[in-house]
């Protein structure tokens, strides 16, 4: 839980600087982008539970 926590803070001040640099976010902009993430990364924790 620790790892998700300080991942989340990392991201919130990326996205904090560079949106102050008026950089392009280094992100994808789009939710379905982000579910598919959230999807290769269940995936693996599947394989991970059932081969494990």
């Amino acid at each position: 839980m620790h790892e998700i926590i300080m991942s989340t803070f990392a991201g919130l001040i990326v996205g904090i600087i560079f949106t102050l640099l008026k950089l392009p976010i280094p992100a994808p902009p789009v939710f379905s982008a982000i579910m598919g993430i959230i999807g290769v990364w269940g995936g693996m924790k599947l394989v991970q539970f059932f081969l494990g």
